[in-house]
């Protein structure tokens, strides 16, 4: 069974749950198992095995007791592959708040524009109505074709 298979049910989710608190005995488990979703304790020790298969658990004896511990690597596993999944969302998102950033810019200048009477994109200083002096035209360039200087 895959890791993503094991996350499917709801008695695994919660026992990895407990373990990502820390390493925690079969019968603590079980017994979580037990209170909250009614199973029993062999029922419990087939999704541990479950667990186990995936390599989402790791196993450890000490004495006669069982000792279960999350593993990091098969979890960074599934990050890492859901990470890569969510990757080119990552980037729409982005472009998305960048937008979001424009687009409340604009507004807050023309707020600020309709507060002060001055239209946003007038230069200050120069009347409303009249023409910046970068667009008045360059005599010294204009030809007029009506104008012929005549040689003497």
């Amino acid at each position: 069974m895959d890791a993503f298979a094991a996350i499917a049910d709801p008695v695994r989710r919660r026992l990895l749950e407990r373990l990502a608190l820390g390493e925690a005995s079969a019968g603590e488990l079980s017994e979580l198992a037990a209170e909250g979703f009614g199973i029993s304790q062999p029922a419990a020790s087939q999704h541990l095995r479950a667990l186990r298969e995936a390599g989402l658990a790791e196993v450890r004896t000490e004495g006669r007791r069982r000792l279960y511990a999350l593993s990091p690597v098969a979890v960074r596993g599934m990050r890492d592959w859901v990470d890569a999944l969510l990757a080119p969302t990552a980037t729409w998102l982005q472009a998305a708040d960048a937008l979001e950033t424009e687009l409340a810019r604009g507004r807050r200048e023309r707020r600020r524009g309709a507060a002060t009477g001055v239209p946003t994109g007038v230069p200050t200083g120069v009347p409303i109505g009249a023409a910046p002096a970068s667009a008045a035209p360059d005599r010294e360039h204009t030809h007029d074709p009506h104008h012929e200087e005549r040689s003497a």
